[in-house]
């Protein structure tokens, strides 16, 4: 760590009074995406991939998408997406079926950012003990809520913890591999 980064980080515990003994929940250091929920997937990556500067991997299509919501219990939805390929950070564009929590044609725009986490199950728990809600897992909190989980604080914005287990196989999708749901 340079002095810069020293000097900014005894600043802000001087001025927030946070002690150095806390440990952060979740190491924002490992941000990988910013998630958007689309109308048409198709269309979002024509209108924003020449503009960005950017490539899409191939677009994963889900009909049968499993997700766990405190309103539904665990159901299946129809998802498609897709990531930008260049990094380190992704656009991830989301399109799904209407009134879920990946509705791009009712509410368009961005909707969380994503971060890598080693245990979503004691991330997760750390975070609902901090009073955050759970809007959505990949499974039920009793088979530790799977691959990911979007968690949201009081404050509002939605955060996605991503199991770093599966980081190669995103990073070989992201260089031209297969993610698995590929649309043909």
């Amino acid at each position: 760590m340079g002095w810069r980064e020293r000097r900014s980080r005894e600043h802000c515990l001087r001025e927030y009074g946070r002690s150095r003994e806390v440990r952060a929940m979740i190491d924002y250091q490992r941000l990988f995406h910013t998630g958007m929920r689309v109308a048409d997937v198709d269309a979002a990556m024509a209108q924003m991939g020449d503009t960005l500067g950017v490539s899409w991997a191939s677009v994963q299509r889900n009909p049968a998408q499993q997700v766990w919501t405190p309103q539904r219990g665990l159901h299946a939805v129809e998802l498609v997406f897709t990531y930008s390929c260049d990094g380190p950070q992704h656009l991830e564009l989301l399109q799904g079926e209407s009134g879920t929590i990946w509705d791009g044609a009712e509410d368009p725009g961005v909707h969380h950012v994503g971060v890598w986490v080693d245990d979503v199950r004691t991330e997760t728990e750390r975070c609902l003990r901090a009073g955050w809600q759970v809007a959505a897992a990949a499974a039920p909190p009793d088979d530790g809520y799977g691959a990911f989980t979007y968690v949201v604080p009081p404050s509002g914005p939605v955060i996605e913890l991503v199991w770093s287990a599966i980081e190669s196989r995103f990073a070989s999708w992201w260089s031209g591999g297969r993610l698995g749901s590929e649309r043909d």
